[in-house]
């Protein structure tokens, strides 16, 4: 069979046109490829969203820190923040300078008994004054809670009562202990250090001088641990006397009495 140059033409054009239909026919199926595979993207992230915890999906603030609704459980909770974030004011000044005037008479009868000669009957003396300042800042200490509206067994009160106990008892522990082993030189400076560790813990919920007295004691301690044996009377009066009575009157003045 002849074929001749216009049977060749018609015979390209329908290999183009059908080129062109196999063409416009994988654009379809890529399109449609694509399609499929974004709805089956939808379906797997709503087969997610579906397996998801409730928890997950309504997301609710953390309530842990707000009030409970009842109105009993409110106040219970004012209450207890209030307390949390209050100071314990009643530290008694005038009581600090009680403290500190029978500490220079404690001192004045302690010297007239050498502590080299006779540390046993010193050292009494002084646990006698201890026993004695204890009994004053605990009543003048009630007396002013009493007056301000606080307590001694809660809130702050508490706090500082359960810091200041510890080193209060370490110290009383330590000076028997200290006492029988032969070491009493360096009781004095202990009973400074102790005493200024614990009014700086106790002070932590208290007005800002009481920890600053503190650290006066704390200091002081730290100093007659290197001086002679001989100035221990005039060490014990200094400390125990002057620096009470010297914050007690600022106590007194800046925070009622």
């Amino acid at each position: 069979m002849t074929l001749t140059p216009r049977d060749g033409h018609r015979i390209r054009q329908r290999i183009r046109q059908r080129g062109a239909q196999h063409s416009s026919l994988d654009g379809m199926e890529q399109s449609i490829e694509s399609k499929l595979h974004g709805e089956m993207d939808l379906e797997a992230e709503h087969d997610g969203l579906s397996t998801m915890p409730e928890s997950q999906l309504h997301s609710e603030p953390h309530t842990d820190s707000l009030p409970p609704a009842d109105p009993l459980a409110q106040l219970a909770f004012i209450r207890s923040t209030m307390e949390n974030a209050a100071v314990f004011t009643s530290v008694p000044g005038r009581g600090q300078i009680m403290v500190g005037c029978t500490a220079l008479a404690a001192a004045y009868i302690a010297a007239q008994i050498p502590f080299a000669q006779d540390p046993q009957r010193w050292l009494l003396i002084w646990m006698c004054e201890a026993v004695l300042a204890t009994a004053i800042s605990t009543i003048s200490m009630q007396h002013k809670a009493a007056r301000a509206g606080q307590s001694l067994m809660s809130g702050p009160g508490k706090k500082v009562l359960m810091n200041l106990m510890p080193a209060m008892f370490a110290g009383a522990l330590l000076t028997l202990v200290m006492h029988m082993a032969g070491g009493d030189r360096v009781i004095p400076p202990m009973w400074f250090l102790l005493y200024g560790t614990a009014v700086i813990s106790g002070g932590a919920f208290s007005v800002s001088i009481v920890p600053v007295m503190g650290v006066s004691f704390l200091a002081f301690g730290s100093v007659i641990a290197f001086t002679p044996l001989a100035w221990v009377d005039w060490e014990m009066a200094l400390g125990f006397g002057v620096i009470h009575i010297v914050y007690g009157a600022v106590i007194a003045r800046k925070h009622g009495g």
